[in-house]
C-alpha cells in the first residue's frame, strides 16, 4: 500500500520552530517531486514549498521565504519542512504530496496534479 505520512505538527508560540516530516511507505520517493501544502480553516489549500526528486531545486511561497526550509533524505525515504519564526497565520493543516510532474506540482502548485497525499498534520501557532 502506497502511503505518505506527515508528522511533527503541534502547538507552538509565535516565533517558535517546528520540523515536519513526510515519510513514504510502499514506494520510494527517489523519483518524485515533493510538495508541502497547507489549508487553514475556511481557506483554499495553498502550496508552501516544493523540492525536486534530486533535491537540486526548491521553491517557496512568498509568505514563507526566509523562514521555511525544505529538504529530503532519499536514503530515509523522507522529506522535511523546517519552519522557523512561525507566525499565527501559519496555522493550518500541512499536507505533503508526491508527484512526477515538477512543473505542475511545484511551479504551478497545482494540488490536482497528483493523487499521492498524506493525511495531514496540524500546526497551530498561538500564544
Amino acid at each position: 500500500q502506497l502511503q505518505l505520512v506527515e508528522s511533527g505538527g503541534g502547538l507552538v508560540q509565535p516565533g517558535g520552530s517546528l520540523r515536519l516530516s513526510c515519510a513514504a511507505s510502499g514506494f520510494t520517493l527517489d523519483y518524485y517531486a515533493i510538495g508541502w501544502f497547507r489549508q487553514a480553516p475556511g481557506k483554499e489549500r495553498e502550496g508552501v514549498s516544493c523540492i525536486s526528486s534530486s533535491g537540486g531545486s526548491t521553491n517557496y511561497a512568498d509568505s514563507v521565504k526566509g523562514r521555511f526550509t525544505i529538504s529530503r533524505d532519499n536514503a530515509k525515504n523522507t522529506v522535511y519542512l523546517q519552519m522557523n519564526s512561525l507566525k499565527p497565520e501559519d496555522t493550518a493543516i500541512y499536507y505533503c504530496a508526491a508527484g512526477y510532474d515538477w512543473f505542475r506540482l511545484c511551479v504551478l502548485r497545482d494540488a490536482n496534479s497528483t493523487g499521492y497525499w498524506g493525511q495531514g498534520t496540524q500546526v497551530t501557532v498561538s500564544s
